[in-house]
């Protein structure tokens, strides 16, 4: 059987070095990355010199686990949105703002006679 761990190259203030996570931890680890506008890189640099003990892919699990569970809507919104945005480019379509699609659902849905 096939391990869900992937060991992952990854460079740390200059010096190479390897991680070992489960595609989700990676894929949310990118994420948070994108949202704070930060490199991979510098965002797992910044827990490397946080954790105190323990090896860096347990240290990057506990730091993406507390991420996801303070912000989860965060995350949830974030990840819609992209998605919608990269399926604008592929349709080559305008993104509208959030809100706007919302309004734009309420007015088009047909009224409801009681």
């Amino acid at each position: 059987m096939k391990s869900l761990v992937v060991k992952r190259s990854v460079v740390i203030d200059g010096h190479k070095t390897s991680v070992s996570l489960e595609d989700a931890f990676w894929n949310d680890l990118k994420e948070i990355a994108h949202v704070q506008r930060a490199t991979l890189s510098k965002v797992i640099a910044e827990i490397d010199k946080g954790r105190r003990h323990g090896n860096l892919s347990s240290a990057i699990r506990v730091f993406v686990f507390d991420q996801v569970r303070a912000r989860r809507d965060l995350w949830r919104y974030s990840r819609d949105r992209r998605s919608e945005e990269e399926t604008a480019q592929i349709n080559a379509l305008p993104v509208q703002p959030k809100d706007e699609q919302d309004s734009q659902l309420i007015k088009s849905a047909p009224a409801t006679v009681l």
